[in-house]
């Protein structure tokens, strides 16, 4: 028989990690009749806290870092709320940190779990330092991002699949030239949604030709430059698909800079559902990922690493959804919408 872990306790009990850690935590804050219940789980598994994993916690603070790649990225918000409700009721605080898509940034962080300023770090950056051990790595979880080789407990979704059900979704309206403005390279989740691109215009028949593949870094500003060089390069095309919804937004703002209408001349997809999917004008069709339930698994993965130590490993993907709205539309004549092109290209 494995080795029960708090997960096993947890699902027992039918209550939450948080609720299991809290109760081994701090007895006295938990309702009596939950706390019977999950002790009476505890010793009918026989489970045992890891002693080296609870040596590290009786140093530490009862804090944990939510580390993303650009705070002014209202992504993180909602899943910031989910960690925090989770945390909160495991006795946890939360901090978020500011990585700026400095790969140093991070180790500053990681360096601040080493020091016991926190007890782990959930990182929402697609890196680590270059130069870093991982065997000398203290407690993290990645969320959302890909992290190659660190074998680290992970909650994400399936880029691949998500990107491809967009994609879909513009091949069905009638779209055969569907541009995509990708996130930054060499990390793996942009190339999984880049795959994705090429996987759904592939089953349609269709090719992805590299002129209609941007590179972008997931910011207002990149979306614009991504169309006007599509633009700039005369490259035909009747759809955009971009790789978060700021990057959307900006493609947006630049189609109609260059006088080109938002559906009837080009549809827009973007990724995430943030504010930017509903504020922007026509709001935005996007998938949509559900941000507060990642946050509260990455903190539930958090808690299950710190009870059970350096060992533990786990994989949660989370399902995504098409989100239909007013930024596209079939294809109602292909020849105006190429006359409409070449009109907006210098």
């Amino acid at each position: 028989m494995a080795t029960p872990t708090i997960r096993t306790v947890a699902e027992r009990a039918g209550v939450s990690v948080a609720t299991v850690s809290r109760t081994l935590k701090e007895p006295d804050k938990v309702r009596p009749e939950t706390r019977d219940l999950v002790l009476k789980v505890v010793a009918e598994l026989g489970f045992v806290p890891n002693a080296q994993a609870r040596a590290f916690r009786r140093q530490a603070s009862d804090t944990v870092i939510l580390l993303v790649r650009d705070i002014g990225n209202p992504f993180y918000l909602d899943v910031y709320k989910g960690v925090e409700e989770a945390a909160s009721a495991a006795g946890f605080k939360v901090l978020m940190g500011d990585a700026r898509r400095d790969p140093a940034r991070v180790g500053l962080y990681l360096d601040m779990v080493r020091e016991r300023h926190a007890d782990g770090l959930i990182l929402m950056t697609g890196s680590l330092p270059p130069d870093l051990a991982m065997e000398t790595l203290p407690p993290v979880v990645v969320a959302l991002e890909y992290i190659d080789g660190g074998r680290l407990p992970t909650v994400r979704i399936d880029n691949a699949a998500a990107a491809a059900a967009a994609v879909d979704y513009l091949v069905g309206l009638g779209h055969r030239r569907i541009a995509h403005i990708s996130g930054p390279t060499p990390e793996l989740m942009s190339i999984a949604r880049a795959d994705g691109w090429r996987t759904a215009l592939a089953a349609a028949g269709l090719e992805a030709d590299p002129a209609l593949l941007v590179w972008g870094d997931y910011s207002l500003q990149a979306g614009r430059s991504a169309v006007a060089s599509l633009l700039d390069r005369g490259v035909p095309f009747t759809a955009v698909f971009a790789a978060n919804d700021e990057m959307a937004a900006g493609a947006v703002n630049e189609l109609r800079s260059h006088g080109l209408r938002v559906p009837e001349d080009v549809s827009v997809v973007g990724f995430d559902d943030t504010v930017f999917a509903a504020a922007v004008d026509p709001p935005l069709t996007t998938i949509r990922q559900p941000k507060r339930e990642i946050g509260a698994r990455a903190m539930a993965l958090m808690i299950e690493r710190l009870e059970t130590g350096p060992g533990f490993q786990a994989e949660v993907v989370v399902p995504t959804q098409l989100v239909v709205r007013t930024s596209t539309a079939p294809v109602a004549d292909r020849a105006a919408a190429t006359r409409a092109l070449a009109a907006a290209t210098p």
